[in-house]
């Protein structure tokens, strides 16, 4: 069995409205920087940036 003390769950903001739609994990050693992903944003009502929070 893997050890997944590694794997953090983050979640994304819009970056226009900044609202918080969407969650996922991501593992701290390979990926230390914020992810940024293009999704569709329910507030807006179109895709947007979205970027990971603390």
């Amino acid at each position: 069995m893997a050890k997944t003390e590694n794997r953090i769950i983050i979640t994304f903001a819009c970056t226009t409205c900044s609202e918080r739609v969407y969650t996922s994990s991501k593992n701290k050693r390979n990926d230390a920087r914020r992810l940024e992903i293009n999704k569709y944003c329910p507030r807006c009502r179109t895709h947007h940036l979205f970027r990971e929070t603390k």
